[in-house]
């Protein structure tokens, strides 16, 4: 069986999006979107493992200070920034500044809004991502710091979009808890030690506000992908061919 998550020393979180069950039964294929932490710290074992599986292209979710904070570069791989700031470690610090208490529930709370704009002001970037995944089926590494937010929402979108479950897609996402190495916790790090476990895991409730944000707003995930992401049903179709065994 093909392994899910790949354990590179450098990479956290390094996992295959293939092997779930898609659109008319077609299994989504293995080696070809693979989903990431940050890639600064590869080392040359695991660069050596990029390049056997292919990758080609890799599209960063990281707001613009941690991109220039944790640069790196793969021969031959084009790299692709689509930032998306990371709003939620800002709130956090915000909140300590002002001297005001970080609670789990208050931390969930913050998550929540997090996915929530993930879905009405951070539309361009998935788009972005979706609009490069049409374009061939070369292999893809699609990453932000942890890997857990900003490409979990990223991973439920793909994984929707080629008709996957969401109870599968929920499984996927939650693995993350099982997979992640915890980065440096910066401003965040003064947060007491209960409301980093929620900041730096993830909870159904994150990635489930904005599954209802999507339905409440726009209708369902097939209004959202082809009103805001410009993935209508000639575009799925695209995707199925390509990412899709079978057919």
């Amino acid at each position: 069986m093909t392994d899910r998550l790949l354990r590179l020393k450098g990479v956290s979180n390094f996992r295959d999006l293939g092997g779930y069950t898609g659109a008319r039964g077609r299994t989504v294929r293995w080696r070809r979107l693979f989903r990431s932490g940050h890639l600064a710290s590869l080392t040359p074992q695991d660069a050596a493992t990029l390049r056997a599986l292919g990758v080609t292209r890799v599209f960063d979710f990281r707001g613009v200070s941690e991109r220039a904070a944790l640069r790196y570069d793969l021969p031959g791989v084009a790299q692709h920034a689509l930032p998306i700031e990371p709003a939620v470690v800002q709130h956090i610090k915000d909140l300590l500044d002002a001297g005001q208490r970080v609670t789990p529930a208050r931390t969930v709370a913050l998550m929540q809004q997090t996915y929530r704009a993930f879905v009405h002001d951070n539309a361009a970037p998935f788009a972005g991502l979706l609009a490069h995944m049409l374009e061939s089926d070369a292999p893809l590494v699609f990453h932000c710091t942890a890997g857990k937010d900003r490409t979990g929402f990223a991973a439920a979108l793909i994984l929707l979009a080629l008709g996957v479950p969401e109870p599968m897609v929920m499984q996927d996402y939650l693995l993350t808890n099982d997979c992640c190495r915890l980065p440096a916790l910066g401003a965040a790090g003064r947060a007491p030690q209960d409301a980093l476990q929620v900041l730096w895991g993830v909870q159904e409730e994150f990635l489930r506000a904005a599954l209802q944000a999507v339905q409440e707003d726009f209708g369902g995930i097939d209004s959202y992908l082809s009103r805001q992401l410009g993935i209508g049903p000639r575009e799925r179709q695209r995707l199925a061919e390509l990412y899709l065994a079978g057919g």
